[in-house]
């Protein structure tokens, strides 16, 4: 079969080595499961999530996605595994899918491939509980929320449960949802829902679970594979963990951040953790054979890449394409106006209105943030004066990109400023468009050594750039990984995220509130 050949090739089960050897396996499963889609139902370039062109190596999609669970379901069951599939959260944000259909077309898609569990993600809730509640109220599968406490929230409460049991393939498997607490300062949740602590609400599930009988247990948590790593250690009881929430890409790939799975030895036992990074671009699905006490005897699989060499699902793509009709009238909705032309070509070369504008944006949109920078060469046309239509939006930034964050401390802003310039004016696409802070350079310096001057905005003014201090810092997520050769925001970034709202969507709600009029250039750029 397609799955046998792809992604089971050589990876026959092997017995887990942070543990003595545990009883003989006496069940078969498999979960399939997937995270951090954010509303990607097109295609997608596989380096970077952007959406897919002509000629770029492009995963994913829905109708693929579809296609691929399909197969790896129908493969288990051949081979006499019981099968779970399951989501570890931000199905919402991403795409103009989500921004038409708030939701439906991600229900629709996940109901279609089968999804029996889902935790939430921080973005399920960038447009409040009640948007939320519409999509609980059309699930059918459980929503599983353990450390949110929705009592007081009228639109939620009683909509959510802390984990959910089920048999499969004679084993008794019990999933326990967690999100995590920063969601308040990254999303729009409101005020009435209390985020609590992640592993508190995992450990009294767990006791819950397991006085009703022996169980296998798997977190599905959208915490950040930093915070999963700490919750294996830490958790007594936890067999798996179906990480989600920092695109991190666990497989046996070139590019990935890790093996499938990574193994922590914990409190009682050896934990498996897994997760397919984002987009919909690869499907996990890890196998396992369990003992009758619900211990892992055993385990093998993959986080397999949903090329073209996977067939699309029909009826998914059908689905698709009628939730993509509606898209190219929202793309020639007005957004607002501007009071004249913001042109790209400057933005190469220094200061220019429109890289303020999207600077501005980037940073009004990272909660915490103190200085925003994105790359000149990022912005691939310019805005019109007069009527702005999202279109016209979308064509300025047409990659896909998010607001991403990171803790950065002052020496590597430097380092990044002096890396934007590097390669001096005209045409490098890394040129810093900056928010929060201005500089000074000197273009006929060595590189490396061109910043004369850099000062952060502090109040109605501005101090000078402390090499020393943590400075809270937004980029858009293409940049935060490395690309443009900003390679200090991969390498020095402290707690980063890169999952915050698309680009383009911060720029329109600044044009739309009418802020786009206050842009001006104001010297936050100058040569020296």
């Amino acid at each position: 079969m397609l799955l046998s050949r792809r992604l089971l090739l050589g990876a026959a089960l092997a017995a887990p080595t942070l543990r003595t050897a545990l009883a003989q396996a006496a069940h078969r499963l498999r979960l399939v499961h997937v995270n951090d889609f954010h509303s990607r139902h097109e295609p997608v370039v596989r380096a970077t999530g952007a959406a897919c062109r002509t000629n770029d190596p492009c995963l994913g999609g829905s109708a693929r996605l579809a296609g691929a669970i399909g197969a790896a379901k129908a493969e288990a069951a051949a081979a006499g595994r019981g099968v779970v599939a399951v989501d570890a959260g931000d199905e919402f944000m991403g795409s103009l899918f989500y921004t038409q259909h708030r939701g439906a077309a991600e229900l629709a898609v996940m109901k279609a491939w089968g999804c029996e569990a889902m935790t939430l993600g921080n973005h399920e809730f960038d447009n409040g509980a009640e948007n939320l509640a519409r999509f609980i109220a059309g699930a059918d599968f459980p929503i599983l929320a353990a450390n949110i406490d929705t009592r007081a929230e009228p639109a939620l409460a009683g909509r959510t449960r802390p984990w959910w049991d089920t048999t499969r393939g004679g084993a008794r498997i019990a999933f326990i949802g967690v999100t995590t607490p920063e969601t308040p300062l990254l999303s729009s949740p409101g005020r009435n829902l209390r985020f609590t602590d992640p592993a508190e609400a995992a450990a009294r599930a767990i006791a819950e679970i397991r006085a009703t009988g022996p169980a296998t247990i798997v977190l599905l948590s959208h915490l950040g594979y930093d915070v999963d790593r700490r919750m294996a250690a830490q958790v007594a009881g936890l067999d798996v963990i179906v990480g989600g929430h920092t695109h991190t890409l666990l497989a046996n790939e070139p590019d990935a951040d890790g093996p499938f799975p990574v193994l922590v030895d914990g409190p009682d036992r050896a934990v498996r953790i897994v997760q397919t990074g984002a987009y919909g671009r690869f499907l996990g699905m890890l196998d396992l054979d369990v003992a009758t006490d619900g211990r892992i005897a055993a385990f093998g699989g993959a986080c397999a890449p949903i090329g073209a060499d996977f067939p699309e699902d029909a009826r998914v793509a059908a689905m698709v394409a009628e939730f993509a009709r509606p898209l190219a009238e929202t793309r020639r909705r007005p957004v607002g106006t501007l009071p004249e032309a913001m042109g790209n070509v400057e933005c190469r070369r220094g200061e220019c209105l429109l890289g303020n504008l999207v600077a501005e944006a980037i940073l009004a949109r990272a909660p915490g943030a103190e200085i925003a920078i994105t790359n000149g060469g990022g912005l691939r046309a310019g805005l019109p004066g007069g009527q702005v239509t999202y279109g016209d939006v979308l064509t300025t930034l047409p990659f896909g990109n998010t607001v991403a964050t990171m803790g950065l401390r002052g020496a590597d802003v430097l380092a990044a400023l002096e890396s934007g310039l590097s390669q001096g004016a005209g045409t490098a696409g890394r040129f810093p468009q900056v928010a929060g802070i201005r500089f000074a350079w000197d273009p006929t310096a060595p590189p490396g050594n061109r910043v004369r001057a850099a000062e952060v905005a502090q109040g109605s003014g501005f101090v000078a750039l402390d090499p020393g201090r943590v400075y809270r810092v937004a980029t858009n997520d293409f940049m935060r990984r490395g690309g443009d050769g900003y390679g200090m925001f991969r390498e020095r970034a402290l707690d980063p995220y890169d999952g915050g709202v698309l680009v383009e969507e911060a720029v329109a709600e600044v044009i739309a509130a009418g802020r786009g009029s206050a842009i001006a250039l104001d010297g936050r750029i100058s040569e020296r």
